[in-house]
């Protein structure tokens, strides 16, 4: 017959976990009990004597699991303070204030564990009155109290009854609370206690924690961290990243690169993904929650007022749709469901986000994802199981305001949804674009343009642009030419001009097309300014296509020109004469916009700054000058002679004076201009 007993020893755990002073202690494995007075059927009860004070409640503690404490200590990276921390607690107890995911408990275990082989922690439920809780005699080292919520109604000497029997039992107490700054100055000095600021550990000091443990060698890690580029650290390990976050990036690098032969950019990839779609599952049901989260994923950089007035505003949306149809509010949120109150540090936590501070004022810190890809995650999350939400959440963006940060950010919302529905969503955009709001077609526009760029929705996106450049609304057509900015991502110069031409030949005669044309010439000039040498020699020769064109483009080009000439000066030294096209277009361009009456100023001033030297005088051995005057005198357009003769004119500095006599003498004689070389 065998002994159903537990050794001795085992009980150290168990005692740790009963509550102090209990009325009633039975320990009687296998074994059958009765007490008090028994009544009819087996009911039992039992009766206290009365004592003062108020009732105490269940005491609700017990050990944090040996795994647990191991993984904590093991893996430990030591926050800011933490020497300072250990000293402060040896008068026996502290209160550590920080806040929610930033490793407070793993910073109270280490304190509590601190010098021991085999501690015990016990961990008290917030919830339990510490004016009637007390220490165990014996058996335990430390007790790890989190978030009481009265903590503010103890005085000092609620804590300090507990230092003597803490001081007996050889243990400590630590109570974590969330970070108040005023709260921090009240507990210190109600308290009489030390109350420590807990700082988390540098997201780099956390991960080279964590993947030290993971390795069986302790040069591994070394090894891969030399093989990343300074770029490829930062995507893994971004700023203001939660230490939680750092030790996932780091059992993923474990995981997936050292093991799995990963590129970073794939381990980034895959941690983004995850934590993409665990604040998904987190927001589902939760319609604030997931405004928020939306909000986040459009408005990210841009200030904390920001982002809680779009969450507001998506969210008031969300719930004047399920009044009308429940079934397209796509959230899981009932109309008139009370929101959970939860504070604007625990919404961001939620989320996987984080503030950055920017001033002393809140408003005023700016507010993104702990990991920048997660958006994108979000979006092909949201669009595959809540496509319902699209049609909103297009309605939402049109009213972004007009700001050009908010413009940008919600165009670009747009395109992500069009690139995760693989052009779908863009059914939606007609509405967006003509929707009774100021910058609404602008929002259009960056959707257009991004998500052209894009392979998964460039197809649908070029249709619409094609279908938009020959509207008579003017909306549209306003989308259509701010789409076709360079910086707008994916139209090439040859396919924006292709629609500019488009948008020139098919006007509409109402008092807005003027607006849109004048769009147009700007596109022209900034493909130029912004351009590559393919990108110049294909807007130039275009336009000089143009010039024989009585109609919008010849106009247009020659309003246009005067500023590309003026754009890189250096750059037309470089190509004339030496380029026979560019000269070529060069001396067409120019006479087409002297020839043209509101061109011409513009063009007369280009042209006497191509005849200046980056002194401002004249450069007579400058060859682009030269040739390209000599070209204009064999064209002899009317225009030209005009620019002559007002240099003429002019007085003896007027810069090209040289050249222009020159010029006009040989226009009157039909003698040759002598040749630079």
């Amino acid at each position: 017959m065998t002994s159903d007993f537990a050794p001795a020893d085992d009980y150290g755990p168990l005692l740790a976990a009963l509550p102090s002073q209990p009325d009633t202690v039975v320990y009687a494995p296998r074994s059958l009990f009765n007490t008090g007075p028994v009544e009819g059927d087996q009911r039992l009860n039992m009766f206290h004597p009365a004592e003062g004070g108020p009732p105490s409640g269940p005491m609700r503690q017990g050990p944090v699991r040996a795994e647990r404490l191991a993984a904590a200590r093991r893996c430990f990276a030591a926050p800011p303070g933490f020497d300072e921390a250990l000293a402060a607690l040896g008068s026996g107890i502290v209160v550590l204030t920080g806040e929610p995911g930033t490793g407070r408990e793993t910073h109270a275990l280490n304190l509590l564990a601190h010098g021991s082989e085999g501690p015990v922690i016990v961990q008290v439920d917030g919830a339990v009155n510490l004016l009637r809780w007390t220490p165990r005699p014996r058996g335990v080292h430390g007790y790890l109290v989190m978030e009481p919520p009265d903590l503010s109604q103890l005085r000092a000497w609620d804590l300090s009854r507990l230092e003597a029997p803490l001081l007996e039992a050889g243990a400590r107490l630590v109570i974590v609370a969330a970070h108040a700054p005023e709260l921090a100055a009240l507990l210190e000095d109600r308290l009489g206690v030390p109350v420590l600021r807990h700082l988390p550990p540098s997201p780099g000091k956390v991960f080279a924690a964590h993947l030290s443990c993971g390795c069986s060698t302790p040069e591994a890690p070394e090894e891969w961290l030399r093989t990343l580029t300074p770029g490829e650290y930062a995507a893994l390990l971004p700023e203001g990243l939660p230490p939680r976050q750092a030790a996932q990036s780091a059992e993923a690098v474990l995981r997936l690169s050292v093991a799995g032969g990963f590129s970073a950019d794939e381990v980034v990839r895959a941690l983004a993904g995850a934590e993409g779609r665990a604040v998904v599952a987190r927001a589902q049901g939760d319609a604030a929650l997931l405004a928020h989260l939306i909000s986040i994923c459009v408005y990210g950089g841009l200030p904390r007022g920001v982002v809680a007035e779009r969450a507001a505003e998506l969210l008031r949306l969300t719930e004047v749709v399920g009044r009308q149809g429940p079934a397209t509010s796509g959230s899981g949120h009932e109309p008139g469901d009370a929101a959970p109150q939860r504070s604007w540090t625990e919404t961001l936590r939620l989320l996987g986000a984080h503030g950055v501070q920017r001033g002393r004022q809140a408003e005023t810190d700016t507010v993104a994802f702990c990991r920048p890809g997660v958006a994108d995650t979000v979006w092909a999350v949201l669009c595959r199981e809540h496509g319902d939400l699209i049609p909103l959440l297009h309605t939402w963006l049109a009213s972004t305001g007009t700001e050009a940060d908010r413009v940008e950010r919600a165009g670009r919302a747009a395109a992500s949804m069009a690139v995760a529905t693989g052009g779908r969503s863009l059914d939606c955009l007609r509405d967006l674009a003509l929707a009774p709001s100021p910058s609404a077609s602008e929002v259009a526009a960056w959707c257009l343009g991004v998500a052209a760029g894009d392979p998964a929705s460039v197809r649908s996106a070029s249709d619409l642009l094609e279908e938009w450049s020959t509207e008579t609304e003017g909306a549209l057509r306003n989308a259509v030419a701010h789409a076709c900015v360079p910086h707008r991502g994916g139209l090439p110069a040859g396919r924006a001009l292709d629609l500019t031409q488009r948008l020139m030949e098919t006007p509409t005669g109402e008092p807005e097309d003027i607006a849109v044309l004048t769009d147009v010439r700007a596109v022209l000039v900034e493909h130029f300014a912004v351009g590559d040498l393919g990108a110049r020699a294909a807007v130039l020769t275009r336009m000089r296509d143009w010039t024989e064109s009585d109609g919008v483009p010849g106009l247009l080009t020659a309003l246009a020109f005067p500023d590309m000439a003026s754009t890189d000066l250096a750059w037309w030294s470089d190509r004339i004469p030496g380029d026979a096209v560019m000269t070529d277009c060069a001396v067409a361009l120019t006479g087409h916009a002297l020839d043209e009456s509101s061109a011409y100023g513009a063009m007369r001033d280009a042209l006497l700054a191509w005849c200046c030297g980056s002194d401002g005088t004249e450069q007579p051995d400058n060859r682009a000058p030269e040739a390209l005057i000599a070209g204009l005198v064999a064209a002899r357009q009317p225009g030209f002679l005009r620019w002559l003769l007002s240099v003429e004119r002019g007085p003896d500095t007027l810069p090209g004076k040289s050249l222009a006599a020159e010029a006009l003498t040989e226009w009157r004689g039909n003698t040759p201009v002598p040749n630079a070389d």
